[in-house]
């Protein structure tokens, strides 16, 4: 009898072996077959820094300046100011955009001229007070680069340091080699044309709000429409992306700026970030920024939250006071500039009168935009009035395309 079940055992321990290596693998490997067919789209895309060979030449034996900040990164995660030093190629100065080299200041702060610590190089802000380089700080540079990631919305300032860089490039005779981003928001182009009277660093040329270009693309339409002072134009070279079309998904690598953490943030961001010329909190101080909306004069629905200071917002707005509003961390991606949001809290707030304030016209680069909402127009008709911009900027944006 002992022998006998024994055998049985032995018996069962080789069925669940021979299962195990068979039938089981089987299941496991269909299963992950929809991972294996189909990769994700960013894995096949490289940048224009990871196209190397069409840069390297133009940067040998060059004294080069760096516009970059923490999204100048290869695939490895190297960091493009090391990478080019490993290449003996001879960088001489960093120039760093808002929130800083390392990308660790608030929105709006000041950035200090510095020091790199790894790499010992001088940085020299491109923020505050110090926008455009001037000749004294362009002396020596032989050739400038150009390596910021956007997010494809108007007021996101790194478009507006390439205005600057561009324009300083061109009036000291230095050529800019731009390596070109994925822009995470695609093909979406929609919102209301900035007028030119409310032009300000958070919105410069005549584009909608949701510009549809990466930043390469939008360098040559700045170059070939003449925005740059006295119609000046910079001897621009784009450096393109690799295996990349505009549909694809693109999922960042690094965080663009302290308060854009994840996708569902960036995918949002044009749309919340017109609660910022408001008195709406659009979740700076919370770890959901630009995934959520509230104020204290919001009706209390069920959702709140409390802003408090945390990294990339030392004072947030409605500091430590709970606020109302809604939670949109985990809804589907949009595809267009979201005004339901808006028009929803404004109409159930309890002070309209404080609900806009003057940097609302400056991010939505009209006034007319505050006006339809406070006159009760609807989302339907609101667009409507955007189509006429919109149509003509589409044709305009044709000639520069690269992808």
């Amino acid at each position: 009898m002992k022998y006998f079940i024994n055998g049985i055992l032995l018996l069962l321990a080789y069925l669940f072996i021979s299962s195990s290596c068979g039938i089981g693998e089987k299941i496991r490997t269909r299963n992950l077959e929809p991972e294996i067919k189909n990769p994700a789209p960013t894995a096949s895309i490289k940048t224009g820094a990871d196209n190397y060979t069409a840069y390297l030449s133009l940067l040998k034996d060059k004294k080069v300046g760096i516009v970059t900040n923490q999204t100048g990164i290869l695939t490895d995660k190297t960091h493009l100011v090391d990478y080019l030093i490993a290449q003996k190629i001879n960088v001489q100065k960093i120039y760093a955009p808002e929130h800083g080299f390392r990308g660790t200041a608030d929105a709006g702060e000041l950035i200090k001229d510095g020091k790199d610590t790894k790499t010992g190089l001088p940085i020299i802000s491109l923020y505050g007070n110090n926008k455009k380089p001037k000749p004294e700080q362009l002396t020596g540079i032989d050739v400038m680069v150009f390596d910021l990631q956007d997010v494809g919305a108007r007021f996101y300032t790194y478009i507006s340091s390439l205005h600057y860089i561009m324009e300083a490039c061109a009036e000291n005779n230095i050529p800019l080699i731009v390596l070109d981003r994925p822009n995470p928001n695609g093909a979406i182009v929609d919102g209301p044309i900035l007028e030119k009277e409310h032009s300000s660093f958070v919105g410069m040329h005549p584009i909608p709000l949701l510009h549809g270009m990466t930043i390469g693309e939008y360098a040559q339409m700045i170059n070939g429409e003449k925005w740059l002072k006295n119609e000046v134009q910079c001897n621009l070279t784009v450096i393109p992306c690799l295996n990349y079309k505009r549909e694809m998904p693109y999922s960042l690598p690094v965080k663009p700026s302290p308060n854009l953490p994840n996708d569902q943030a960036i995918n949002l961001y044009a749309s919340l970030c017109l609660f910022e010329g408001t008195n709406v909190s659009s979740g700076r101080g919370t770890e959901k920024q630009f995934q959520i909306y509230g104020s204290p004069f919001l009706p209390k629905n069920g959702f709140s939250f409390t802003p408090i200071p945390n990294f990339g917002a030392k004072e947030p707005m409605h500091k430590d006071l709970l606020c109302y509003g809604e939670d949109l961390s985990q809804i589907q991606k949009v595809n267009r500039l979201e005004l339901k949001w808006l028009i929803k809290a404004y109409n159930t707030t309890s002070d309209k009168t404080k609900f806009f304030n003057d940097f609302f016209t400056k991010l939505a680069g009209t006034k007319k935009l505050r006006e339809q909402i406070e006159a009760g127009t609807s989302e339907a008709d609101i667009r409507k009035s955007w189509e006429k911009g919109l149509s003509e900027f589409k044709v305009m944006r044709q000639k520069y395309l690269i992808y």
